[in-house]
């Protein structure tokens, strides 16, 4: 046995133990190790057969799984992304009945969407970590349950203190159907096939965003304010039962970890009748490639062996975003592109009902109904985004470098500040409501195409490094977004509805120059990075 051993000298081999039944050579196991077969697999006289085989194709690679398989995932994700969505924005036609059953203005009764931001934004860089380590799966589903139990803490509570409370925890259990549906996708597609699913992702975003007003303007203007925790206590509830049903465990390294228990399990129990070895083929350059010889195996994965513990994965989650952030141009500026956009987006939950009531005497749910714009708009730059996919791989202009992924958007983002000076000087009562309706409709265009491009650049220029890329973008666009309600009814009515909207558009043309800078800078910029240079080396 000791001298068959030696014949298997590869990289793939780990470690040797003996438990006293002779060694146990340990291999690390890839999605593209070759199982060997067993040595013996027919019983001998007086033998019990030996344990079946286990079934292993629910631990297939992702990358390979049937489109089907793959639709399903990334449909389910959208839907959750969009309910998740859809508890931004439903908060905000509440609160005037809120402020006068707590006896308290609205800009107070705003903070229950910055609570929620807040919590959205600082939760993921801690749970991002378990869900390397225990899967997507769990993680959504724990998650879930919390978002579920604070939506009906939300719908019960009888003061104001624990309505931020139970906001803020809500913004905790949403995050991960937001943050870490980017990861589902990565997970399951390779860089060059991910831009149709993730125009699906941002587009779920966007239109949950404006759904969500769209729905609760008509329920606060006829019933309580309390429905609109209640309804999506119901909605999220019947989601999660969905998500613990129907999604499958996408975390590559994962998968590999339990197909190697799983293995072992089936190698221990095969010796325990008494059943040892399985054919190994022989490595030497000399010996015949046909020859095999018996070994008793176990598998390892060599992720398992380089993870660090939790403490140490959260210290570096909480740490390497902000390290990006001030230390790569690339971040910091693209954070700040879609910071400022997603605080544009948040902006209109208090900037459309002020402007449509103000102006067109709207009622209540008149005005929420205006963020339909948002829902047309966001389903057009979707179909939109997926058509030009194809156009772009036609002219070879999409993933062959990471400025490929700019070229659309340098020309579309341009489209939030075109609909906020559209939107700020035609909000008057003598221009028809239509105008500034579609106006809003444009600039969601141009927020889902710079959503989508910051994400798409960050991934594919920093790799290993875009998880943490993707938080501090994250971070920074949910704190900055949930400010903006805060500060929004004072700015346009002391800037006056034209004036602010154009403050906003300048900001917003200015910050069109980034995508710009990287389209021709980009590589030249990236060979400076030390994170970014490890990956082009």
């Amino acid at each position: 046995m000791e001298k068959d051993t030696e014949k298997w000298d590869t990289e793939d081999r780990g470690e040797v133990e003996d438990d006293g039944d002779g060694p146990i050579i340990y291999y690390y196991l890839t999605f593209e190790t070759e199982l060997p077969p067993p040595t013996t697999i027919h019983a001998s006289t007086g033998q019990q057969p030996p344990p079946d085989a286990p079934d292993l194709v629910k631990y297939t690679s992702p990358f390979e799984w049937s489109k089907f398989r793959k639709n399903l995932i990334i449909w389910l994700s959208c839907a959750a992304t969009a309910i998740t969505a859809f508890s931004a924005g439903s908060y905000s036609p509440g609160v005037e009945q809120m402020a006068k059953e707590w006896h308290i203005n609205d800009v107070a009764a705003l903070v229950g969407i910055t609570t929620f931001t807040i919590g959205f934004a600082i939760a993921p860089m801690v749970l991002a970590p378990f869900s390397e380590i225990n899967g997507r799966k769990p993680v959504f589903i724990i998650t879930g349950i919390l978002f579920v139990l604070c939506q009906l803490c939300s719908a019960v509570t009888r003061s104001y203190a624990g309505m931020l409370v139970a906001r803020f925890f809500l913004g905790v259990g949403g995050s991960t159907f937001s943050t870490m549906v980017g990861g589902v996708v990565s997970d399951i597609y390779h860089a060059e096939d991910r831009n149709t699913p993730m125009a699906l992702f941002s587009g779920a975003a966007l239109f949950g965003t404006g759904w969500g007003p769209l729905v609760c303007g008509f329920i606060a203007q006829n019933i309580t304010w309390r429905w609109i925790f209640y309804l999506q206590t119901i909605t999220c509830g019947t989601m999660i039962a969905l998500v613990s049903v129907f999604f499958k465990e996408t975390r590559g390294s994962v998968l590999l970890s339990r197909k190697a228990k799983t293995l072992n399990a089936w190698y221990e129990a095969r010796e325990a009748a008494g059943y040892y070895g399985f054919n190994m083929p022989v490595s030497s350059p000399n010996e015949d490639p046909t020859q095999k010889f018996s070994q008793r195996i176990r598998w390892k994965v060599k992720s398992d062996e380089e993870r660090t513990s939790i403490s140490e994965m959260i210290g570096i989650s909480l740490y390497r975003p902000f390290h990006l952030l001030l230390t790569e141009p690339v971040v910091f500026w693209f954070s700040l592109w879609v910071s400022f956009s997603w605080a544009v987006l948040y902006l209109t939950l208090a900037a459309i009902p002020l402007v449509f009531r103000d102006k067109h005497d709207f009622t209540l749910e008149q005005a929420n109904a205006v963020f339909a714009s948002m829902c047309i708009g966001s389903i057009i730059a979707t179909v939109v985004s997926i058509c030009q996919e194809g156009l772009a791989k036609a002219h070879g202009k999409l993933a062959s470098t990471p400025e490929g992924r700019l070229y659309f958007s340098c020309v579309e983002s341009a489209l939030m500040p075109i609909g906020l000076f559209m939107f700020g000087w035609t909000s008057v009562s003598s221009v028809h409501w239509i105008v500034p309706t579609t106006a809003i409709a444009i600039a969601t265009m141009g927020i889902f195409s710079i959503y989508l491009a910051v994400f798409n650049y960050l991934a594919d220029t920093y790799h290993r490094y875009a998880s943490s890329a993707l938080a501090a973008q994250s971070f920074c666009r949910n704190i900055v977004g949930g400010v903006f309600p805060l500060i929004t009814t004072q700015m346009y009515i002391k800037l006056t509805y034209g004036g602010a909207s154009s403050l906003l558009g300048g900001l917003g043309v200015a910050l069109t120059l980034v995508p710009w800078v990287l389209v021709f800078y980009g590589p030249r910029i990236r060979a400076r990075s030390r994170f970014a240079r490890e990956i082009m080396e």
